[in-house]
């Protein structure tokens, strides 16, 4: 067990900046499991193995970097070296990681995206054409009191008896009242 983490990782920077890359992965893996989700642990793990040209283990350890901090730009940026650079003596081997390809599928599902094309404007409705009554012959839905009694006070009389009519059907106890109304509609016409 290390005691002082940051002086360990400290030393072993040292030895990488010295280029005393097998010395530095000597130190770093008898504490591996201690070490499982640090991020430092795997960036000095993967910069010792990339000098040693041991790219596959390098790819390993610096994904691991990208998964744990992902933000962290430098791991990614190492990734993509090691993977794009043409000299290596080995075949970097791509893990799967299925956030990336999520990502991916995500992306290409973008990519062919095509949002549907409205004939909307944004042209108001003209005043003149909201003040045009609409026909008696439409169904009101909710047909109240208070709206017949707005017709009636607008002189929209046919559709004030319209609304009396439908509510003597809905309201058969005020039938009485809504007739008189509808009589009363009917001698203005």
């Amino acid at each position: 067990m290390i005691s002082e983490p940051y002086f360990f990782f400290a030393e072993v920077s040292l030895d990488i900046s010295k280029k005393r890359f097998q010395s530095a992965l000597d130190k770093l893996s008898p504490f591996a499991e201690q070490f499982a989700d640090s991020y430092l642990f795997h960036l000095l793990s993967a910069k010792a193995h990339k000098e040693l040209r041991h790219n596959t283990l390098a790819g390993e350890y610096f994904r691991k970097c990208c998964s744990i901090a992902p933000a962290n730009q430098v791991a990614w940026q190492e990734l993509i070296e090691l993977q794009s650079s043409t000299d290596n003596e080995e075949v970097v081997v791509p893990v799967f990681d299925p956030v990336i390809d999520e990502l991916e599928k995500l992306t290409a599902a973008l990519m062919k995206f095509e949002p549907a094309i409205t004939t909307e404007n944004a042209d108001p409705t003209s005043i003149l054409e909201q003040k045009e009554p609409f026909s008696d012959d439409i169904i009101i839905a909710v047909p109240t009191e208070s709206l017949a009694s707005l017709f009636t006070a607008q002189g929209a009389y046919k559709k004030a008896i319209k609304i009396y009519t439908h509510l003597i059907k809905l309201k058969p106890q005020n039938a009485e009242h809504y007739q008189q109304e509808i009589d009363s509609l009917l001698e203005q016409l």
